[in-house]
């Protein structure tokens, strides 16, 4: 049963996809074109050729875009000056930044999570805090951290940690204040010290937990690092979209938001995989 809904699941997944393409591919077709007059000047100042006239539509045809992706995918790691290099090594800055700052998230958010969740009075002082601090949009830090740390690519690094940090803390706190009593209990019939009872008790009580914040947090930080990076120039794939933008490049636009997209489901899988490998059955 769960094969043939798999493999339903599989067709309907490329039925959506080719209706999808080909809406795209109907809705750029060329046209009959239109009188000068009626296509607004802005607009015919920035595309060119037959798009300005109406004739044809400036946005890219399915086949264009696949000829873009397979170009990048050919090279990824090509490097021909500061503003052009390869979408491969765009992706590599923009995963290093995510992975720095959210492993420092990691490392502080899941230790404090398990004071918090473990005292009450720790939980109800730091609870205020944590509410006026956690709406923050992240990117409305960037201004601050640029004039602080002075280093773009520390900056977003920062913006990263303080958007990964949320859902990581608030998720550990919830799994250890929410293990069993019962468990706790035997524990302490059993005399097991404190950080034995933390790591043998709780940590595995509460990993499925503290594994869905970390999957929250890693869908968070690489949706946030592309912003971040159309703010901060340099590098990055977020780079590489405003960078695009600015040539009014369409298909290379098209193609980077399917590459974030790609990348943003392989993490999002791995951290599913791992929070499987702790799952337990009571």
């Amino acid at each position: 049963m769960s094969r043939s809904l798999e493999l339903r699941a599989g067709l309907l997944s490329l039925l959506i996809l080719a209706a999808l393409i080909g809406a795209w591919h109907f809705a750029t077709l060329p046209t009959g074109g239109v009188a000068a007059g009626d296509v607004d000047p802005e607009y015919a100042a920035l595309v060119s050729g037959a798009a300005a006239q109406g004739a044809k539509s400036a946005f890219p045809t399915p086949a264009d875009v696949a000829a873009t992706l397979w170009g990048h995918l050919k090279d990824p790691f090509y490097v021909r000056g500061a503003n052009d290099q390869g979408v491969g090594i765009q992706l590599a800055y923009s995963l290093g930044r995510v992975l720095i700052g959210y492993l420092i998230a990691a490392a502080v958010a899941i230790p404090l999570g398990f004071l918090i969740g473990m005292s009450p009075l720790l939980y109800r002082a730091l609870d205020p805090f944590i509410q006026i601090l956690k709406p923050i949009s992240p990117l409305a830090w960037m201004p601050l951290a640029l004039y602080t740390i002075k280093d773009s690519g520390v900056s977003a690094i920062f913006v990263i940690f303080i958007c990964s940090l949320w859902p990581m803390l608030i998720n550990t706190a919830f799994g250890v204040a929410s293990v069993r009593k019962e468990w706790l209990n035997v524990a302490a019939t059993l005399e097991v010290g404190g950080l034995r009872k933390a790591l043998r008790v709780i940590l595995p009580a509460a990993a499925p937990t503290i594994m869905t914040g970390m999957r929250i947090s890693i869908g968070i930080a690489w949706l946030v690092i592309v912003a971040a990076e159309m703010l901060v120039g340099g590098t990055g794939i977020g780079y590489f979209v405003w960078n695009e933008w600015n040539n009014l490049s369409i298909g290379n636009i098209i193609t980077a938001i399917l590459l974030i997209g790609l990348v943003g489901m392989a993490l999002d899988l791995a951290l599913a995989r791992a929070a499987r490998l702790v799952a337990y059955v009571e």
